[in-house]
């Protein structure tokens, strides 16, 4: 990675969802540069929602993004795995590759130092030697390797994990969050979507407890506190999907 500064979010009364009905509701705050944040809540709260939202995946119904010291396409996103057609016929080379794209281009030739790079990337995930491999005959786990692999190929310094550790077997598991400790270190700034609240407190220092409204957000020993999570709950709980989008004041 380079010398560059690490990228700070700015969240300014954000509201998110789908066919004008909102998903997330008059949210701001202030991911640090260099942080690393787990975003909680129960299923529905939103939490995938507001990825896509800083990934520039969705635009804001109200209020606005601001990623501070580098643009969208210094950003990657790593989605949920139910979300990638594994059916279609493409090679781990070809997906590892389009951590590229930005030096090769979207349709760009994979030349020999590409080819370098992508052997590297998966021997560093341990799967070296799948370049060949349809991404239809990887187990879960091959696959999110592989994924992450595409992601030390883009180098990124906003990193978004949809879900990560997901089904997935343990030392896969083990040894991506080893992965995702290591670039904490070189001062990327992380948010990882996460139900595993052993694994957020163990190893996430900050949280942002979503339940379509912000509950918490800071250190991760406070935003969890069992009195909020149960309010998250509730309030998820009590969501009208159909409500349609509302005014209110910013914080």
């Amino acid at each position: 990675m380079s010398a560059a500064p690490a990228a700070a979010i700015r969240l300014d009364n954000v509201t998110l969802g789908y066919d004008r009905h909102p998903a997330v509701h008059h949210l701001s705050g202030r991911f640090a540069p260099g942080s690393l944040t787990a975003v909680v809540g129960p299923n529905g709260a939103g939490k995938s929602t507001l990825l896509k939202g800083i990934a520039g995946a969705l635009k804001p119904f109200d209020g606005r993004i601001a990623i501070e010291g580098c643009t969208v396409a210094d950003v990657a996103y790593l989605p949920q795995q139910h979300d990638i057609d594994r059916s279609f016929p493409i090679s781990v080379l070809d997906v590892v590759a389009l951590g590229l794209w930005r030096r090769i281009g979207a349709f760009g030739a994979i030349d020999r130092a590409a080819r370098a790079r992508v052997g590297e990337a998966l021997a560093a995930v341990g799967l070296e030697g799948f370049e060949r491999r349809p991404i239809g005959k990887l187990s879960g786990g091959q696959l999110q390797r592989a994924l992450f692999a595409r992601l030390l190929l883009q180098d990124a310094r906003v990193i978004l994990l949809d879900e990560p550790f997901t089904a997935i077997d343990p030392k896969t598991a083990a040894d991506l969050l080893d992965l995702v400790q290591r670039w904490h270190g070189e001062r990327r700034t992380i948010i990882a979507v996460l139900h595993d609240m052993e694994t957020v407190r163990r190893h996430f220092p900050q949280a942002l407890l979503l339940a379509r409204r912000l509950l918490a957000w800071g250190d991760t020993a406070d935003a969890l506190r069992p009195q909020n999570l149960l309010a998250a709950r509730r309030m998820v709980e009590a969501w009208d999907d159909r409500a349609d989008i509302c005014a209110a004041a910013e914080a």
